[in-house]
């Protein structure tokens, strides 16, 4: 005879209350039982201590004998700390599908190239700093040239002006 630790109910309609008994496996679901061993009252709030009532000597006991809990009862023997339940793992569930992988991808390439992107201006920036110093004297060059430069950037202010005109 195999032996089950289930619920067995009672109550009223929409008010159920339930007995943890332990049953023959074979036995209707509110039929006849070996013996009761805690009460399950949904009704009351998650947090209230009379919620779930289980002798656990007992239970101890029914389990040592080969007894298979139900599934709802095998939580409240593990929230009771008598009996583990093997965590239900589905790794692939939570695994995102092709087009978020894709999406992922594209964010970092996109996240990397904004990082290099930061480093290579800081690095301009600080060679920036340290330039002025040491370049002292091509500045001095560069600016006795730049009268030549001064005078193609007129004329190329100029023929900007003459195409914005034409397009008017």
């Amino acid at each position: 005879m195999s032996v089950a630790i289930r619920l067995s109910r009672g109550g009223a309609k929409k008010r159920p209350y339930y007995r943890i008994v332990v049953a023959d496996s074979r036995a209707a679901r509110d039929g006849k039982y070996l013996e009761q061993i805690g009460t399950y009252n949904p009704m009351l709030p998650k947090d209230s201590e009379e919620r779930v009532k289980l002798n656990e000597d007992r239970a101890r006991h029914w389990l040592s004998v080969g007894a298979k809990p139900s599934d709802r009862v095998h939580r409240f023997l593990d929230a009771a700390g008598i009996l583990e339940r093997a965590p239900k793992n589905n790794p692939k569930k939570g695994e995102p599908g092709e087009a978020a992988k894709e999406r992922a991808e594209e964010k970092a390439a996109k996240v990397a190239e904004a990082e290099e992107a930061k480093k290579a201006a800081e690095e301009e920036a600080k060679a920036a700093a340290e330039a002025p110093a040491e370049e002292a004297p091509a500045e001095e060059a560069a600016t006795e040239e730049a009268p030549a430069e001064e005078g193609a950037a007129a004329e190329a202010a100029e023929t900007a002006d003459e195409a914005e005109e034409k397009a008017e």
